[in-house]
């Protein structure tokens, strides 16, 4: 078991220390502070950036050197219809569209 500094965990994550130790202080990446010094395990560091590993259905699929650029979804939901946005447009300014009154005439008798 193998274990690392603070600085050598920054080299490794290919991050900045002061990133690596606030992130390390926050729980979010696996570390202890033994007295005045972080200190990390080349296992634990090893497995935290695999659990970073895009999922099967987000990576970028390769097919014999071609990018398979098909679309990953299954349920995907082809969205159209009969409005125009310029329609719903019209429609949304007018309902937008400030209501001016006609002013009063200003009428005395004498």
């Amino acid at each position: 078991m193998k274990t690392l500094s603070l600085a050598e965990a920054a080299e490794l994550l290919k991050m900045h220390a002061e990133e690596v130790r606030r992130r390390a202080k926050a729980g979010k990446i696996p570390g202890a502070k033994l007295g005045k010094s972080w200190v990390f395990i080349l296992e634990d560091l090893v497995e935290y950036i695999r659990s970073h590993y895009a999922d099967t259905w987000q990576a970028l699929r390769v097919v014999a050197n071609k990018e398979d650029k098909s679309c990953h979804s299954t349920n995907a939901v082809k969205r159209g219809g009969s409005h125009s946005p310029h329609r719903q447009e019209s429609e949304l300014d007018a309902l937008l569209q400030q209501v001016i009154k006609p002013k009063r005439k200003n009428t005395t008798i004498s």
